[in-house]
């Protein structure tokens, strides 16, 4: 007799448990599992067969297994030097303009006006227009033959003659720099108006009652519940100015003499253009970890804020 039995146990009671703990771990999983396959051939395996083609270097009709060749072409390359600097600076830029003008229009359309829906619906217009459109767009109106924006510029004494600045490598950045921040605010607007919404208005009004001004409402109220929302959305969107390719190279296709060059243009030219996708897989790898090591960082800093907050 077992001992389950002595104690008045039935006797089927260990494998309907094993059964419980079966469906309990496993059965999440079994339902997950299309989406894990997904991911796996959408994500993982571009991303291993990218990392692979780093290590070779490819001709017309074949190629190469050259090890650590590609990375170490990495250091003596002149021109990966100016399209990191370059990325720098098209990343902070428009990310710094998309989040402020972002967040004063989140605060605004917080507000109740008149038109406020008309407002609204213009103010997230840029974000359905598709990426190419868009730089298409902007580059014809920075053309002072078909487009206003030179004629303005010369009108108010911000330039000596009405000409199309993405020509010029002095001001050339600042064409898709302008592109991206419309086209970019809109994502902002929409993510913090909806974390400002989440904010409970009795805590405004006890401020208000102990006498907070609008200043110190929005420091001390406004401020603490949207800074999850901040967190991830400028982690998020750099990521994705970092690695934005199309809008540029609509606009100026990384000229002139490389002024408007990014790492991503860079890979996409190297790839498609000079065919050499091993190289372009290596510089691909650069920016990946690149990308990594700041969200990292990025995460960090959250967390230490919030501990001591």
């Amino acid at each position: 007799m077992t001992h389950a039995t002595a104690a008045g146990l039935p006797q089927g009671n260990g494998r309907e448990g094993g059964k419980r703990r079966f469906s309990t771990v496993f059965e999440p999983w079994l339902y997950l599992s299309p989406a894990l396959v997904l991911l796996l051939l959408v994500l993982v395996v571009p991303l291993i067969f990218g990392i692979s083609y780093s290590f070779r270097k490819f001709s017309a009709f074949k190629s190469e297994f050259v090890g650590l060749g590609q990375y170490e072409a990495l250091l003596h390359d002149a021109n990966l030097g100016q399209a990191l600097m370059n990325t720098l600076w098209w990343t902070v830029a428009s990310l710094v303009l998309q989040f402020f003008l972002g967040l004063g229009l989140a605060l605004l359309l917080d507000r109740n006006f008149y038109g406020k829906k008309v407002v609204q619906a213009i103010v997230f217009l840029p974000w359905a227009v598709p990426s190419f459109l868009s730089g298409l767009t902007w580059a014809w109106l920075f053309n002072p033959i078909v487009g206003p924006l030179p004629h303005w510029l010369f009108a108010l004494g911000l330039k000596s003659e009405p000409t199309n600045i993405l020509a010029d490598p002095a001001t050339a950045m600042w064409g898709p720099i302008i592109a991206n921040v419309w086209f970019g605010v809109p994502f902002f607007a929409i993510t913090l108006l909806a974390a400002l919404k989440s904010i409970p208005g009795e805590l405004h009004e006890a401020a208000a009652i102990d006498g907070a001004s609008p200043w110190q409402r929005f420091m001390k109220v406004t401020l603490p519940f949207l800074a999850p929302t901040i967190a991830i959305t400028v982690m998020l969107r750099t990521i994705w100015i970092a690695t934005f390719a199309d809008l540029i190279y609509v606009m100026t296709e990384g000229g002139p003499a490389g002024s408007t060059n990014t790492v991503a243009t860079y890979i996409y030219v190297s790839a498609f253009k000079t065919l050499d996708k091993g190289y372009a897989s290596a510089v691909a790898v650069l920016l990946l970890a690149l990308l990594i090591l700041y969200a990292i960082v990025l995460i960090r800093i959250r967390k230490s804020l919030v501990r001591y907050s």
